[in-house]
């Protein structure tokens, strides 16, 4: 059956219209309802463990510089302990001990003079008392200068043990550095200990050495001495006169 154009119209436009009015008519409570975006979500995601990671890296990097400052203390901390005072008075015991040197010190002035004096030339003008009280008196110095001599090595013992004490303190606190400073103080401490038992040895050798010295030159005086004193024996007239002895008396 074929319809009329304007009724063929009608229907059209009914049919057009048809799905707006069956659609579901939707509630205000539905409309405002959040819509879920997984690709955004991850996107957060990631930037906040980004910033967590930089958070992170900061925190990281304020420890090494709270680190950092803390060896820099260390390296910077003097040494607790100081040998110095102990040094120094081992020094003056044995400068001391030096000072007090009998009859002839250790002075080239002093030296000179007194080997001018008592070990020059045997005058032949001098009395045979004037050569018997010079020959005691160069074995006086002699033997003042074997006393001063065992006294300088008496006294650098008497070091010994302090400096054996002191030594281990000071590698104790070597080992126990808790930075380079205090680590080079005990070094420095140390090379000074050192330098303190090399003056002693020093002393002792130099106490020794004029000792021997002295000795040596009693030896020569005294072999002069003896020769001046043979010629005066040998010459006629000043020599050995014969006479009676009387050993037991009546």
């Amino acid at each position: 059956m074929m319809l009329s154009r304007p009724r063929a119209l009608t229907v059209a436009v009914a049919l057009l219209t048809a799905p707006l009015g069956l659609s579901p008519v939707l509630s205000p409570s539905a409309q405002a309802l959040t819509v879920y975006d997984p690709w955004n979500y991850a996107q957060n995601m990631m930037s906040a463990a980004r910033a967590l990671e930089q958070i992170n890296n900061q925190i990281t990097s304020l420890q090494n510089e709270a680190q950092m400052l803390i060896n820099q203390a260390r390296n910077l901390a003097s040494l607790p302990h100081s040998s110095l005072q102990q040094i120094q008075q081992s020094v003056q015991r044995t400068q001391q001990l030096l000072g007090q040197a009998q009859s002839i010190a250790f002075d080239v002035g002093q030296i000179d003079q007194a080997f001018q004096q008592r070990y020059g030339n045997i005058p032949l003008s001098a009395s045979d008392a004037d050569l018997v009280a010079g020959a005691r008196s160069r074995w006086q110095t002699t033997v003042g200068g074997l006393q001063d001599a065992m006294r300088v090595q008496a006294g650098v013992v008497g070091n010994v043990d302090a400096n054996r004490a002191e030594m281990a303190t000071l590698v104790g606190q070597s080992q126990g550095a808790t930075g380079a400073l205090q680590a080079t103080q005990a070094g420095n401490q140390l090379l000074a200990l050192q330098s303190q038992q090399l003056s002693d040895l020093i002393a002792v050798m130099s106490a020794n050495g004029r000792a021997a010295a002295l000795s040596e030159a009693e030896r020569a005086t005294a072999a002069e001495q003896g020769r001046e004193q043979r010629r005066r024996f040998l010459t006629p007239g000043t020599g050995y006169q014969a006479g009676n002895a009387r050993m037991f008396s009546n």
